[in-house]
């Protein structure tokens, strides 16, 4: 397979050894890990898999709070042309049994917490033929970097599948984005641009490291010979302080991240000086006081995992409601729902095209021939572009209507899906509103079986033992009978109008 084109994580964090090989590149707890000593683990690491003799393409799924063994794994896997299965640790036990039944990976690399989960997982699967512990003395973990460095990198081509992340349930199962080499690298490269990160830089990971975002910003700051300081979760005083210690210049935010870092901030006086950037999601009103707390600039953006993170970026106030002008690598235009390319100023669905976009979704190619139509990607999402380029959001198709709160995609359907489960419950109605803490909330509008008794408080207990805690409806309220359209559906429309 021809390499001399090609380039991978592996070579990257062997370039950055070999210029920069004295100069932090991952902060972690009390410890600065040098760029020379990340390559020389991941190599190791690397070789130790290789030694599990592992198919090229083979999965490795990954369930771990943020640790720099993310960072290991990533360049051990470029190395190795296989495929790490992002999995959020969020999710029920269910969700995650479907996404290792939909992928099949042959390991499973765990933190402590969720190790008991993995290791059901691992009696359960076939497919699963190890479970690794990364965060405390699991030998069988550690005797994998008891290898010589990795020499004979396997060949690989740019579009493989490097990543599987998946995304909010459609068709009522979550869907797989495959991502390959290329996708993230190319990503990488715009936030290095955009943001003017170099080797003097130095990023927080605060996002968690199985998010596209997270992967962009701390890949992004890597690619450009910075420093990453890892945070395991987020904590706001935690924060601030490592802001301050470690002279912090860019981190990336969903709600209500800003908001429980300005409140902590009434509490301490914190040096902040180094801030530039905090990039992400975020009502008007928290970005303009951060900005006044800080100094530092709120940028914000568009993008999916499907567009290998994001397209658009400006700094939030420059033009106020937009969500920034389109980035170099991505073609982006607004269509009408026969694929008709719309005029400026009109508003329609967003389309993609480019380096950028996906390679589809995993063991989906009915869903993959319709989400690539005409040669765009359809994002499913609603957009204007004006004179300037800037991109304003104006919601989602109906056939992709996503709420998402706290910066996560919740599809309605999988949230009502697991409502109508409950004996009480004879229909429901769910759909993104407002939220002051997560920027926007789910909200359950539901009719009652007849004779049927059932508490808000009951409702959510239940929705919890089925779905993951951030998909759980915050606001319920019941009704005698959802409206209808002439059809005899539930007229969505006219209950979020009512409702909201």
């Amino acid at each position: 397979m021809d390499s001399l084109h090609n380039l991978t994580f592996f070579d990257i964090y062997e370039k950055n050894a070999l210029y920069r090989g004295a100069v932090p590149a991952i902060h972690w707890e009390t410890e600065d890990i040098t760029h020379s000593d990340l390559f020389l683990q991941t190599a190791r690491l690397a070789n130790g898999l290789k030694n599990l003799n592992l198919p090229s393409g083979s999965r490795i799924a990954v369930l771990c709070k943020n640790h720099p063994v993310f960072f290991h794994l990533l360049g051990a896997a470029s190395a190795l042309n296989l495929v790490l299965v992002l999995i959020n640790r969020r999710l029920s036990a269910d969700e995650v049994s479907y996404i290792i039944e939909d992928t099949t990976p042959s390991l499973i690399m765990c933190d402590n917490e969720m190790a008991e989960q993995a290791e059901a997982l691992t009696e359960s699967f076939s497919c699963l033929e190890r479970c690794y512990v990364v965060d405390k003395n699991d030998t069988n973990f550690l005797n994998l970097y008891n290898y010589s460095p990795l020499e004979a990198p396997v060949s690989c081509r740019p579009t493989d599948p490097f990543l599987i992340i998946h995304t909010a349930a459609m068709q009522g199962k979550p869907r797989g984005a495959v991502l390959g080499q290329e996708n993230i690298i190319l990503a990488n490269q715009q936030i290095i641009h955009t943001f003017g990160l170099d080797e003097t830089k130095t990023y927080l990971n605060i996002l968690p490291l199985f998010h596209i975002m997270g992967i962009n910003l701390g890949l992004g700051i890597l690619q450009a010979g910075g420093k990453n300081i890892i945070q395991e979760k987020f904590d706001p005083q935690k924060t601030l302080e490592l802001i301050q210690e470690q002279k912090v210049n860019l981190f990336g935010s969903f709600p209500p991240i800003l908001t429980n870092l300005i409140d902590s901030m009434e509490d301490c006086n914190y040096d902040l000086s180094s801030l530039e950037i905090a990039a992400g999601l975020e009502m008007p009103d928290t970005a303009k006081k951060w900005e006044a707390c800080t100094d530092s600039k709120f940028w914000t953006m568009y993008g999916q995992t499907e567009t290998s993170g994001l397209i658009t970026f400006a700094e939030y106030f420059a033009k106020p409601g937009s969500a920034g002008v389109i980035s170099p690598l991505a073609n982006i235009k607004i269509a009408d729902d026969f694929d008709t390319l719309l005029p400026v100023g009109e508003t329609g669905e967003i389309l993609v095209r480019g380096p950028l976009v996906f390679q589809g979704y995993w063991n989906a190619d009915e869903l993959n021939a319709h989400t690539f139509r005409s040669g765009w990607h359809h994002t499913g999402d609603l957009g204007m572009i004006d004179s300037e380029g800037f991109l304003f959001f104006k919601g989602r198709k109906a056939e992709k209507e996503l709420i998402k709160p706290g910066g996560e995609n919740v599809f309605p359907a999988e949230v009502e899906k697991a409502i109508l489960e409950h004996d009480a419950i004879k229909e429901v109605c769910v759909f993104g509103v407002p939220d002051p803490k997560f920027g926007e909330g789910i909200k359950a509008v539901c009719s009652l079986n007849p004779g049927a008794n059932l508490t808000k408080d009951d409702l959510i207990k239940f929705c919890g033992s089925r779905i993951a805690g951030y998909k759980k409806p915050r606001y319920i309220e019941f009704i005698n009978a959802l409206p209808k359209t002439e059809d005899g559906a539930i007229d969505r429309e006219k209950i979020k109008a009512e409702y909201t």
